[in-house]
């Protein structure tokens, strides 16, 4: 079989992890990408066997990256997720874990040059339009990894990458509140539908049946349970004016409940179709900002906050996840302006995956290797 070799990196972002590439050397065409990153990744199979991927929605996730022609931006980050055994790709979404790595690789890979010890990075999520400033550490023109910044989900410690999150309200709907209301039921269940960074249906965990504090393996072993959270996405989704979300990640799915452990309050993610094992970023600043909605599910639930800005803490299957809120109340509710965090990265390994030739077809910056 003859294939052609794309340069890559494998990077961890926050809690997922995948190849990020230069957007110029894979196909411009959107059916041709998707045939080669469900290759690179081995979509198909329950191990991916066949590809770089994990054989779990966390890690069949994929980055391309190219310099950006958008006024105040440095790089253009287009997000792809790869589905574990459906080959099939889903570019409706982003992801902010996988985002996370994105301004180390744009300093890597060379598209962003450092800027002393700290580099500011400033990144437009294509698929979105989300505006995001990421700060990485290059001490010596050279990003640094090594650290004692631990987030939980991943062991050990690394350099901070502290990522600041702008324009995130109404990402694909255009409102926070894309429903126009806070609180309203759905198939029988009261949820919250809010769109801030990534748009979400939101739930009380004891109304679905459930106490919220499963381990996320428990919660997908639970049929009925996924079976009625996917009922009420769908419609959610066509009330949210998303239209068929039926093969589609977006809007993603999350029940709360009060927090254990000293947090705002506790939550289990929804990816949709699977839980999470920690919890996404973009998921963290829509739960942040449905946590601060007067008349919203969380109500009741989550601790109050009342000063802007506040750090707000998360509970997740594996620990903590804390976010920094700034917003404002007003008459009819409240003005949710930005969101920031610190994640860390670890460049992994770099080099070359090989994809099928005719896949390929009309990508530049590859050679062929026959094997």
């Amino acid at each position: 079989m003859t294939q052609k070799a794309v340069p890559f990196l494998f990077m961890r972002g926050g809690t997922s992890r995948g190849p990020y590439f230069q957007r110029k050397d894979l196909p411009a065409d959107l059916d041709r990408l998707s045939q080669v990153l469900i290759s690179v990744v081995g979509s198909g199979c329950s191990t991916n066997i066949d590809g770089l991927g994990g054989g779990t929605a966390v890690t069949t996730k994929v980055a391309m990256l190219s310099p950006s022609e958008r006024p105040g931006a440095d790089v253009d980050y287009f997000f792809a997720q790869v589905s574990v055994e459906d080959q099939f790709v889903d570019y409706s979404p982003t992801c902010g874990n996988i985002l996370v790595g994105v301004g180390p690789a744009a300093i890597e890979m060379g598209i962003v040059p450092p800027a002393g010890d700290q580099t500011p990075v400033r990144i437009h999520s294509v698929n979105t339009g989300a505006q995001v400033e990421a700060l990485v550490q290059t001490p010596g023109g050279r990003v640094n990894y090594e650290g004692d910044i631990a987030i939980a989900g991943v062991p050990g410690g690394a350099a901070p990458v502290a990522l600041n999150f702008l324009d995130v309200v109404g990402s694909r709907t255009g409102a926070l509140l894309p429903t126009t209301k806070a609180c309203e039921t759905i198939e029988g269940y009261e949820v919250s539908c809010v769109d801030v960074a990534m748009p979400m249906v939101i739930g009380r965990a004891g109304d679905f049946g459930v106490t919220g504090y499963e381990l996320p393996s428990e919660l997908d072993a639970n049929a009925s349970l996924l079976k009625q959270i996917e009922t009420v996405r769908l419609e959610a989704g066509r009330k949210m004016g998303l239209g068929d979300v039926s093969s589609s990640v977006v809007p993603k799915f999350g029940l709360i409940s009060e927090a254990r452990s000293g947090g705002h309050f506790s939550t289990r993610y929804f990816m949709p179709w699977k839980c999470h094992p920690t919890l996404a970023v973009t998921g963290s600043q829509c739960l942040a900002a449905c946590s601060l909605i007067p008349g919203s599910i969380a109500e009741g639930i989550a601790r109050p906050v009342t000063a802007s800005p506040a750090l707000l803490s998360i509970e997740h299957p594996a620990g903590l996840m804390e976010v920094t809120v700034t917003f404002e109340r007003t008459e009819s509710g409240v003005k949710f302006i930005s969101a920031g965090l610190v994640r860390t990265a670890r460049l992994i390994a770099r080099g070359e995956v090989m994809v099928p030739e005719n896949a390929l077809a009309g990508s530049n910056d590859t050679r062929e290797i026959t094997q």
